[in-house]
């Protein structure tokens, strides 16, 4: 599979030419040229399956300590998500677990978690902090994430969420936290090189529209491109501020309205869609996804690994819950994996595309059609990986 243009762009009985883990030649068999294969140093035969870029998670939580399976039960004993958090559970739960935890201890709990998404075809990730709340955790987090990148072959991408939610120590104080944020935290995970990206949340019950703001100018006069949790449950502008800012996401966006989805596209903000996170909260307000195509938001897909709203560790789960519940087609789930989520990291032209010059960030498919992907639920197929121009066996 190439980006031809044409349905999920495909080129039957193609090859892929890679010199220093780069991609140099994309086409059919028949037609390589003869200098590309003289002299060629190893042979990967594809035997009939299907290859596709590298998948792409954008949107993980994937370094925290603990579980939130006890908020699970009390959701389905019908609280909600909102109810769980204001009585001190949600994301302060995961917040005092991390905190206790060391550095070493955070890296072995989150790599299992690591090594399930990248079996499942992907090359690329990206992880939030957001788990500690305070300056020591949340670098701590950063740093966690950096050391999985080093231990695993998958490209980590790291983003500053320190606006996800108010720690209960500044309960009454929230313009100290977020000075805290603005003048200490970003500061600091840019001084060591741990963020490529700040995100934050904005809803009733994290931040509003102008603490993001606050927050986004920080990020700004500090280099960093900015993402954000964005009408997820209520319709709080989010989607706007985003667009205001010229974020590389919006992400959730369920109550984004049609003014949102204008605004998004205007700016060129990509809409990133979680349907996780969705189907494990019960919620019945899908996002707008037909204003979405109206207006030409790009759209990507993510699992949003985390806790306590989405503990899915299958990016192929992922694309099929975006199709099944949010009614994406599974072309369009693909494609929300690969290349609409590069440029969310940042990454446009680099990964996500399978086209000359880009990183041979490739996974190869045991399917007989691409649309597999989204249609077989707890399968994976996912035969090799490769990342850089490495092969390696997903299944080890």
């Amino acid at each position: 599979m190439a980006d031809t243009g044409e349905a999920y762009g495909v080129v039957r009985d193609g090859l892929v030419a890679v010199v220093d883990g780069r991609i140099t030649w994309v086409g059919p068999a028949r037609a390589v040229p003869r200098e590309l294969t003289a002299g060629t140093s190893r042979t990967l035969d594809g035997g009939g399956g299907w290859l596709t870029p590298g998948l792409i998670d954008c949107h993980t939580h994937l370094v925290f300590a603990g579980t939130r399976a006890d908020e699970f039960e009390m959701r389905l004993r019908g609280m909600t998500y909102e109810e769980i958090a204001r009585a001190g559970g949600g994301i302060q739960s995961t917040v005092t677990a991390t905190r206790a935890a060391t550095e070493e201890q955070l890296c072995d709990a989150s790599e299992w978690r690591l090594e399930s998404i990248a079996a499942h075809g992907v090359t690329t990730v990206e992880i939030k902090s957001g788990y500690g709340l305070d300056v020591d955790t949340e670098l701590r987090m950063l740093r966690v994430a950096r050391a999985l990148g080093e231990r695993l072959p998958v490209r980590v991408s790291r983003t500053l969420l320190a606006a996800h939610a108010l720690p209960s120590e500044y309960r009454d104080r929230r313009d100290a936290y977020l000075d805290l944020v603005c003048a200490t935290m970003i500061p600091h995970a840019v001084a060591e090189r741990l963020a490529h990206a700040v995100d934050a949340f904005c809803e009733g019950i994290a931040f509003t529209v102008a603490e993001c703001a606050r927050v986004f100018d920080a990020a700004a006069a500090h280099g960093l491109p900015v993402r954000l949790h964005a009408d997820q449950l209520s319709p709080f502008g989010g989607a706007e501020l985003a667009a205001r800012y010229r974020a590389r996401s919006a992400d959730h966006l369920e109550y984004a309205t049609e003014a949102g989805c204008r605004a998004l596209a205007a700016a060129g903000t990509t809409a990133v869609l979680l349907p996780g996170a969705y189907y494990t909260l019960g919620e019945s307000r899908r996002p707008p996804v037909d204003a979405l195509r109206r207006h030409g938001v790009p759209i990507a897909v993510a699992t949003d690994l985390n806790p306590g709203s989405s503990p899915v560790t299958s990016p192929l789960l992922a694309m099929n819950m975006a199709c099944v519940l949010f009614g994406l087609t599974p072309e369009e789930a693909l494609a929300g994996m690969t290349r609409q989520a590069a440029p969310v990291l940042g990454l446009q032209g680099e990964v996500g595309v399978v086209s000359p010059g880009a990183c041979a960030d490739l996974a190869l498919w045991d399917v007989d059609h691409p649309s597999e992907l989204s249609y077989w639920i707890g399968a994976n197929p996912c035969r090799v990986v490769v990342r850089g121009g490495e092969v390696h066996d997903p299944r080890k």
